[in-house]
């Protein structure tokens, strides 16, 4: 598998703004950005497991 060209990338973003527009984009890289640290925490096993107090019994 290769890595696009530069040409290659400059037309996928340039769909990728006539679909979407300029305002929604900041938006988009967000969502991607918090996408990926999600997807890398679940992988590398940081997700944060909330530890349920136990309640103590007679």
């Amino acid at each position: 598998m290769h890595f696009p060209l530069p040409w290659q990338l400059i037309l996928i973003l340039l769909v990728v703004f006539v679909i979407f527009g300029a305002s929604r984009l900041p938006e988009l890289g967000k969502g991607l950005g918090e996408g990926i640290r999600n997807f890398k925490k679940a992988l590398s096993g940081e997700e944060e497991q909330k530890k349920v107090p136990e309640k103590e019994g007679g």
